[in-house]
């Protein structure tokens, strides 16, 4: 067998200790784990993105509210499909209908109450879909910051295991230490590889999701704005 065959990636993790393994096999599921939830979080955001542009835009358009609503509310039944924003829309609009209907003959309206409960239906439903949306982007971040570290320890662990081998010999050579050093920096090359993507997904994602929070929280004042008038 040739040098190069004995440093080969495969031969490295194959020839590694136990601990060694297991820390490289943690890494790579932890990795595998990762990805899937970068590409589903990817998805999920490009979704969100879309469905709130096409929102605002029928929404700005002038088209009547309450037509607005039950044409958002017949699809959330048939297609249960709707969007972040539409979720939101729906929610603030039902409380400000049913807090319309309460104050039905009735001579005074409290404009205030209107307002208040159709702002807290908002909020609540704003609060369930930012935790949708931020699902999972703690797991990126603990792979991105702890995985570095999880495959060091895989690395001294391999270095001390090679240095305690040369205990017997008498002579130490570069080439009888080589392998154990390199077998053990794959465990570092691993970690880093589980963690760079997730730093970047992380990163990325918690800005797409800040953006679409604002747009939000945008809405739903102009929202409140539009029923204060309504009320009025």
């Amino acid at each position: 067998m040739t040098a190069t065959q004995d440093l080969s990636f495969i031969t490295l993790i194959l020839n590694a200790s136990l601990i060694v393994q297991f820390v490289m096999a943690l890494l790579i599921m932890v990795s595998a784990m990762s990805w899937t939830y970068i590409f589903r979080k990817m998805f999920a955001i490009r979704n969100a993105i879309a469905q709130t542009t096409e929102f605002e835009n029928a929404f700005w358009s002038g088209a009547n509210l309450n037509a607005l609503y039950e044409e958002v509310t017949s699809s959330r039944r048939h297609s249960g499909k709707n969007g972040a924003l539409e979720r939101i829309f729906e929610a603030g609009m039902e409380e400000y209908r049913k807090a319309r209907l309460s104050f039905t003959g009735k001579k005074d309206i409290d404009t205030s109450a209107l307002l208040d409960g159709a702002r807290r239906a908002m909020r609540a439903a704003y609060q369930r879909e930012m935790d949708a949306l931020e699902s999972h982007l703690a797991f990126l971040a603990s792979v991105g910051s702890v995985s570095p570290y999880v495959g060091l320890f895989g690395t001294v662990w391999g270095i001390m295991n090679s240095f305690r081998g040369l205990a017997n010999v008498q002579q130490a050579t570069l080439a009888a230490v080589a392998p154990g050093i390199a077998e053990a920096l794959v465990a570092t090359a691993i970690g880093l590889f589980a963690a760079i993507p997730a730093v970047v997904a992380y990163n990325r994602y918690s800005h797409d999701i800040d953006r679409l929070a604002i747009r939000f929280e945008s809405f739903i004042e102009e929202f409140s704005n539009i029923l204060n008038r309504q009320a009025r």
